[in-house]
C-alpha cells in the first residue's frame, strides 16, 4: 500500500523526470498481487534513484500571476497538504508545495472541517499570490462550503474561517479522492519512517567518488597518486581507507575533490540540515573546517549562502543601508520649489481644525504654518495652500510632498498640472525626501509647547508667532534667517530703536545687487551643507546593488500580521 501511494505521487512528475518507467520498473513489479511483495536491494535502488530524480528535477515553476491558477488541498488523520499550480497553456506546473502536521486541537474533527482547515492554511501560506487575484480553481475532494453554507448555525471558529475565506476570488472543483494523489500523499504521515538529520551517508559509492574525483582533480591528482610511495610529497598528506586526508592546525582533515555535486552535498548537509540551523557564512565554514578541506572553501561557502532562500528570508538585516543618500538639487530661484506636509492631530480648535499644513520654500527656507483639518480631503487641502500660499508667493514649478494618499489622487494631480506644477512625493519607507517639512514640524512642535496652555485649546492663536520666529531665526542651510532672504533685512524689534543701524540706500539697482548677492551666498550655502550631510550619511550606507528588473526581498515590516502571527519569529 505504501509502495502504491508513494508511486501515485511521483507518477503525478513523471513528465518531468528522464526515463521514469525504467527508474520505476522494479518498484511497479512489487504492486503484482501473483507475486510475493520482496523489497530487495534492487528495489531499494530503484526508490533511491526515484527519490533522487524526484529532489533534482526542475519541476517548480516562478509564479505569474496572469496565469490560470488552481489550488489543491487534501486532510488525513495525521495532517494537511496543499499544491498550487499554473496552467502555461500547454499543461498544469506546481509552484509550490505545503504540508503541516494537523493541530491537535482539530485532530478529532469531521472530514469537512478538516478540509476547510486545509484551505484555510493553504490561502494563508500563499495570500501573497492569492489575494486580490482573478478567480482562481480550489481543488477537493470534499468541499466543505456546500455544507457550512447551508447550516442554520455554525461555531464560532467556522464562522471566522468562512470570513477570512470570503475574501479571495475562487470556484470549487470538485475530485474523486483517488485523483487527488499529489495533495494526499503530502497530507500522510510516514509511519514507517524514522527521524533523518543527516543525508550524508559514507558508503562505497562515495568512496568510489571521492577517488575518481582524486584522480580527476589537478589539485589532488599528484598528491593522491604519490602518497603510497616512498618518498611521499608533501609529507603532511596521507590516504586512508581510500580518502586523502590533510594534516592542519593538529588534525586530520579529508580532502573533497572538485566535484560539484559533491561540494554541493557536503555544503547542503552542513547548511541546510535542521540540526545545522541554516547559519550564516562564518558558522558555516565553522563547521565544515573541522572536518574537510578544498582549495575555495571560503568562496563556495559564500556563494552557497547567498543563494539559500531559507537564509535570506529569515536572516535578521544586519548590513548598512542601501542606496547612498541623493539631495534634491537646489532651486535655481526663490517660490520656485517648495515642500509641504500635515502634521497632527492637535486639540480639535473652536474653527474646527486640528492639524497644521506646513509650507516650506526649499530656497530661501522660509515657512508658513497653516491651520487645517487634520483629515481634510484634497480639494480642503487644496483651499489652504492657495489661500495660504499661492495667493501671496504665486505658483511653484515644483511641490515635494510624502506619500499621503491625500496628495495622490486625481483631483489633486490634475490640479498641480493646471497649475502648470509638478508633484514629486517621497517613496515609500524614506521620508529624507521631505526632510525639509519634517523638520520644520518639529520646530513648529516644540515652540507650540513653550506657548500654548496647559489645556492646549489655545494652540491656532500662537501659530502667526510661531511662524515669525521660525522664519526670524537663522537658519544654518543658508546662513541667515528666511525672512532676511526674503525681504533684504532682517526682522526688526524694539531693540532696533536703541541701537543705531545703517540706512540702506532706496535706489533699486543696489536692492536688486543686494538680492543677487543673498541668491549666491544662500545657494552656496545650501549646496555646502547638502555635500556636508551626503558624506555624514552615506558613511552608514551602501551603494544600491539593484537593477532595474532585478528581484529583491521585500523587508517583512512593510506587511500586516496576521492574527496569532508573532512579528519576532516571522520571516525578516
Amino acid at each position: 500500500m505504501n509502495v502504491r501511494s508513494f508511486l501515485g505521487l511521483a507518477g503525478y512528475y513523471q513528465r518531468f523526470i528522464k526515463g521514469y518507467s525504467k527508474i520505476t520498473a522494479r518498484l511497479t513489479k512489487l504492486q503484482c498481487e501473483e507475486r510475493q511483495f520482496d523489497f530487495d536491494v534492487d528495489a531499494q535502488e530503484s526508490f533511491l534513484a526515484l527519490k533522487a530524480a524526484l529532489l533534482c528535477a526542475e519541476v517548480l515553476h516562478i509564479y505569474d500571476p496572469l496565469l490560470p491558477t488552481r489550488v489543491t488541498t487534501d486532510t488525513s488523520g495525521y495532517g494537511i497538504g496543499a499544491v498550487l499550480e499554473q496552467h502555461d497553456g500547454m499543461d498544469w506546473h506546481p509552484i509550490e508545495y505545503f504540508s503541516k502536521k494537523a493541530p491537535v486541537v482539530h485532530s478529532i474533527d469531521d472530514a469537512r472541517k478538516k478540509e476547510l482547515l486545509a484551505f484555510v492554511h493553504a490561502l494563508k501560506r500563499w495570500r501573497h499570490f492569492l489575494l486580490g487575484r482573478s478567480q482562481f480553481r480550489w481543488v477537493t475532494n470534499n468541499n466543505p462550503l456546500v455544507f457550512y453554507k447551508t447550516q442554520d448555525t455554525v461555531n464560532s471558529t467556522i464562522t471566522q474561517w468562512m470570513a477570512f475565506i470570503d475574501q479571495f476570488d475562487f470556484f470549487p472543483d470538485h475530485i474523486p479522492s483517488e485523483s487527488n494523489r499529489f495533495a494526499d500523499a503530502l497530507s500522510r504521515r510516514p509511519d514507517h519512517c524514522t527521524a533523518v538529520y543527516s543525508t550524508f551517508e559514507i558508503d562505497n559509492d562515495l568512496r568510489d567518488c571521492f577517488i575518481r574525483g582524486y584522480q580527476a582533480d589537478p589539485e589532488f591528482r599528484d598528491k593522491y597518486a604519490n602518497c603510497p610511495s616512498p618518498n611521499p610529497a608533501p609529507s603532511h598528506y596521507r590516504i586512508q581507507k581510500g580518502y586523502l586526508l590533510v594534516h592542519s592546525r593538529g588534525k586530520d582533515l579529508l580532502c573533497v575533490p572538485s566535484d560539484s555535486h559533491l561540494r554541493t552535498r557536503l555544503l547542503g548537509e552542513f547548511h541546510d540540515a535542521p540540526a545545522t540551523g541554516h547559519f550564516g557564512v562564518n558558522r558555516t565554514i565553522d563547521r565544515l573546517g573541522e572536518r574537510f578541506w578544498w582549495p575555495g572553501l571560503l568562496d563556495d561557502v559564500t556563494r552557497y549562502c547567498e543563494s539559500c532562500e531559507v537564509w535570506r528570508r529569515c536572516k535578521s538585516r544586519n548590513h548598512r543601508l542601501y542606496a547612498e543618500l541623493r539631495p534634491l538639487p537646489v532651486p535655481l530661484r526663490p517660490r520656485e520649489a517648495i515642500a509641504m506636509g500635515i502634521t497632527g492631530s492637535f486639540p480639535k480648535h473652536k474653527t474646527g481644525v486640528d492639524g497644521i499644513l506646513t509650507v516650506v520654500d526649499r530656497l530661501t527656507k522660509f515657512a508658513m504654518f497653516l491651520p487645517c483639518r487634520y483629515h481634510a480631503k484634497a480639494p480642503e487641502l487644496a483651499e489652504v495652500l492657495y489661500a495660504g500660499w499661492i495667493r501671496t508667493n504665486s505658483y511653484p514649478k515644483d511641490i515635494v510632498c510624502d506619500s499621503d494618499t491625500r496628495f495622490m489622487p486625481d483631483f489633486w494631480l490634475t490640479l498641480i498640472k493646471q497649475w502648470g506644477s509638478s508633484l514629486k512625493p517621497s517613496s515609500a519607507r524614506h521620508p529624507q525626501t521631505d526632510g525639509q517639512t519634517e523638520r520644520a514640524h518639529q520646530t513648529a512642535q516644540v515652540l507650540l509647547r513653550t506657548l500654548i496652555c496647559p489645556d492646549q485649546k489655545d494652540w491656532v492663536e500662537w501659530l502667526p508667532d510661531v511662524e515669525l520666529a521660525y522664519n526670524s531665526s537663522i537658519h544654518p542651510a543658508i546662513g541667515m534667517s528666511p525672512f532676511e532672504f526674503e525681504h533684504d533685512s532682517p526682522v526688526t524689534s524694539p531693540l532696533d530703536m536703541i541701537i543705531p543701524r545703517t540706512t540702506e540706500s532706496d535706489d533699486h539697482l543696489l536692492f536688486l545687487h543686494r538680492m543677487q548677492e543673498l541668491l549666491i551666498k544662500a545657494r552656496d550655502q545650501m549646496a555646502k551643507t547638502q555635500q556636508r550631510m551626503n558624506q555624514h550619511a552615506n558613511r552608514h550606507r551602501l551603494p544600491c546593488p539593484f537593477r532595474v528588473g532585478d528581484l529583491v526581498w521585500v523587508f517583512a515590516a512593510e506587511f500586516s500580521l496576521e492574527q496569532d502571527i508573532s512579528r519576532k519569529l516571522l520571516s525578516k
